[in-house]
């Protein structure tokens, strides 16, 4: 049987001070644009439900504008939706305290940014214990799980090196390798190779592929790449305007694409091969 480790339900996120009416004005059908030009306030999220499954590759794609980074922020709470419901392992962490969400934080749910996020003024060993030195773990529990996911991540003898004397590939290896040094179940990865030289892209995304084959995560993935999604996604969603177009395969979306958005990628990516 398939189970849900994560369910979006209806969830609708409206920047500016007019939720309720801009929420009135969605459901009675007015468009984005529309809204931001009668209200001022910006639609993120329209009405999206999905649901992605434990140990799955989800990846959410679609052009600058389409929502996808402000869908994956409300999956750890850095945003909360206007409406809606967000259920992890069945649990509406909507409804958590501060003190359940920084457990589900710290304990379930780890995040890769494009930006690397990482801590200049710290080495890399520091980097990658961070999280688990804020969860509450021993010197001794932090440095040795952190010294090995160094190693799995290719960044061995690199443990004393600060942090801007890495390349972009090194940075976001060592970004992952905080991620996975926590070991939760959940990992969410926010356009995080996107910053990259084309062939350290392939290299992480390889790297990622062959660390998944093992741990089985799911992960949750953010890009505007067809040809990325298509590589590492199990499933795919393609997003619009805060809208969801399609979810489906990689073979699905190739061979069935939804509408004309969902075409425009796919023929892209048919005329630049």
């Amino acid at each position: 049987m398939t189970v849900n480790k994560i369910e979006v339900r209806n969830v609708y996120k409206v920047f500016g001070n007019r939720e309720k009416a801009v929420l009135a004005m969605i459901r009675a059908g007015k468009s984005k644009d529309q809204v931001l030009a009668e209200t001022g306030c910006v639609v993120g999220i329209n009405d999206i439900s999905l649901s992605i499954r434990a140990g799955e590759v989800f990846v959410i794609m679609g052009l600058s504008g389409s929502g996808k980074s402000t869908l994956v922020r409300h999956l750890n709470r850095l945003i909360d939706p206007s409406s809606g419901q967000i259920l992890v392992d069945g649990e509406d962490i909507l409804d958590y305290d501060m003190p359940a969400l920084r457990h589900f934080r710290r304990h379930k749910i780890s995040m890769v940014f494009q930006n690397f996020g990482l801590l200049p003024h710290r080495n890399v060993l520091d980097n990658v214990a961070y999280g688990l030195k804020v969860r509450g773990e021993s010197v001794a529990q932090c440095q040795q799980r952190a010294l090995h996911w160094i190693c799995v991540v290719g960044l061995q003898g690199y443990e004393q090196v600060f942090i801007h004397q890495l390349s972009g590939g090194m940075r976001q290896r060592v970004g992952l390798a905080r991620a996975l040094a926590t070991d939760t179940d959940i990992i969410l990865m926010d356009e995080a190779f996107s910053a990259l030289d084309p062939l350290i892209r392939a290299e992480m995304q390889d790297q990622l592929l062959e660390l998944q084959r093992t741990l089985q995560k799911t992960i949750v993935f953010i890009t505007h790449d067809l040809d990325e999604a298509l590589r590492i996604g199990n499933r795919i969603a393609v997003l619009k305007d805060g809208q969801l177009i399609q979810v489906g395969s990689p073979q699905e979306i190739l061979q069935a694409p939804a509408d004309d958005y969902v075409g425009r990628f796919v023929q892209r990516r048919r005329t630049s091969a």
